[in-house]
């Protein structure tokens, strides 16, 4: 069962352990350590963020849309849902947002259906799937881990509505963030993160113009050690690209 819609966060600013904007169209790669929490921020209104989570000691195992829709019993995410891996792990739960819900349906948009969607001359645009593979090339690269092209699976859409029509089709229309709206997630397991922040200008997904977004993280002891000692406790430090 979720929790109540459009939850607020605790968190401030001033104690995260990570802060980041990520320009439209680029990725952001980076391992949340469990017990870490991760907020993205649609810093402007209207921004899709396009985002693939995997076990981080297995890529293998890796966020499955099914098993989550299945769990929680409701095609849109929101505050209380928990992601569910392909071999039934939970990865993250949403413990704040602010947006209400949260689209696992579309998928990521790539040169191949900016063509079918809209118009041939399309296939050349940039999207999502290529900022995921440049994403895990460079990981790839960085940590001498293999994750490539057949590492790309079933994405979330942070902030992005996709409404099942009535014949049981998709439809993307205007988004349902709002600037500075965010999305919260604890990591319950070592986990990877992937985000395309995306780049589609065919759709109004991203209101027809592409903004950045904010990434913040917090170590899981921040809170307590403010109740303890007033100051910021930090922990080990993540590789990320």
């Amino acid at each position: 069962m979720l929790e109540t819609l459009g939850s607020m966060s605790e968190r401030e600013a001033e104690d995260a352990i990570f802060d980041e904007t990520v320009d439209a169209g680029d990725s952001f790669v980076r391992e949340i350590l469990e017990g870490q929490t991760i907020r993205i921020v649609d810093l402007k209104g209207n921004q899709a963020v396009d985002t693939l989570f995997y076990n981080a000691h297995n890529y293998a195992d890796r966020y499955s849309a099914q098993d989550t829709i299945r769990e929680q019993g409701n095609i849109y995410l929101t505050t209380g849902t928990r992601l569910i891996s392909t071999e039934r792990n939970v990865l993250m739960t949403i413990t704040a947002d602010t947006c209400g819900r949260h689209d696992t349906l579309g998928g990521a948009c790539s040169a191949e259906s900016n063509m079918v969607r809209y118009v041939l001359e399309k296939r050349h645009m940039h999207a999502c799937r290529q900022s995921f593979l440049k994403g895990a090339l460079a990981w790839s690269q960085k940590t001498g881990r293999e994750f490539d092209k057949r590492d790309l699976t079933a994405n979330i859409n942070f902030f992005m509505n996709v409404p099942v029509t009535p014949d049981g089709g998709l439809s993307f229309e205007d988004g349902v963030s709002g600037a500075g709206k965010y999305v919260e997630l604890r990591a319950e397991m070592d986990t990877l993160i992937v985000i395309s922040n995306c780049p589609q200008l065919n759709n109004p997904c991203n209101g027809y113009d592409p903004t950045p977004v904010r990434i913040l993280i917090w170590n899981h002891n921040h809170q307590a050690g403010k109740q303890q000692t007033g100051k910021q406790q930090t922990g080990k430090q993540e590789q990320h690209v």
